[in-house]
């Protein structure tokens, strides 16, 4: 997790000081039009889309309470339009990793789930390469039925690798920036990283300085703030807060014991 001016220095702020779009029970037709265009920027990649390119029978089916919002990204993403962007005339490999930041908001962990992707798509075809994102236990916990898919791979959470919050910024330049002007869709970004699992600094989008106390930056000491949960023998639950000290090639490992615990880091600066 980064502190607000990381945010806003690395171009993330909007999403960063935002909720999650959800389409409640008794929605207003303002509600609706705000998932509506909020799952549009998402599975599209914040490409511009005019009016005659929206998907006006899956708008009118997620209106009338016929599908849910999970079923409402699945036809975005499964839609010809989605392919003439994405996958016509993209590598397969760049096509997965923008599968992952559509579908599940973060970049792929490791060459394994690239592997896996491509032999699926392989054998079974676009549509199962689709679904395997959308009806993944992932997708569940993170969005459910009602929550349009957003940028999760900003933050610390449970079960996200390190390495994803850098690669992250690999795929991401910026929110007012499009998968389909970043000028990289002739060739898979994460190729080489993942490859030799490798991680690399974060970088600002304008001045490609790496960012103070984030994974990858300078090699000083670094603080982690963390809230963990404290269970004794009783009932009660209390959240503590700790603070530990470590050093750069100290800090990768670290917020992964963190992690596995399920405690939930709230800073990581430079000391």
């Amino acid at each position: 997790m980064t502190s607000s001016m990381a945010a806003k220095q690395l171009g993330f702020e909007p999403f960063a000081q935002s909720s999650p779009v959800e389409l409640r029970a008794n929605a207003t037709e303002e509600d609706l039009q705000a998932v509506i265009r909020a799952a549009y920027r998402q599975v599209f990649g914040n490409d511009y889309l005019m009016q005659s390119e929206r998907l006006t029978s899956a708008e009118s089916l997620l209106r009338q309470g016929n599908i849910t919002v999970r079923d409402f990204v699945r036809m975005l993403a499964q839609s010809e339009l989605y392919r003439t962007k994405f996958f016509y005339s993209t590598p397969q490999v760049r096509f997965i990793e923008l599968n992952y930041k559509h579908l599940l908001g973060r970049a792929p962990y490791d060459e394994s789930e690239i592997t896996f992707h491509v032999d699926l798509y392989t054998q079974e075809g676009f549509e199962a390469e689709i679904n395997s994102y959308i009806d993944s236990l992932e997708y569940q916990e993170n969005f459910g039925d009602s929550i349009v898919p957003y940028y999760r791979g900003f933050a610390t959470q449970r079960g996200q690798k390190t390495a994803g919050f850098s690669r992250m910024f690999q795929l991401y330049r910026g929110y007012a920036n499009s998968d389909r002007a970043q000028g990289k869709n002739k060739s898979a970004w994460l190729t080489n990283e993942l490859g030799m699992n490798l991680i690399t600094p974060v970088q600002t989008a304008n001045f490609g300085k790496s960012l103070s106390g984030v994974v990858g930056g300078d090699r000083g000491l670094y603080r982690v703030r963390v809230m963990q949960s404290n269970k004794g023998r009783t009932p009660q639950v209390r959240l503590a807060v700790s603070e530990y000290l470590v050093t750069y090639d100290q800090l990768s490992p670290t917020l992964q014991r963190l992690n596995q615990r399920g405690s939930k880091v709230t800073s990581i600066t430079t000391v």
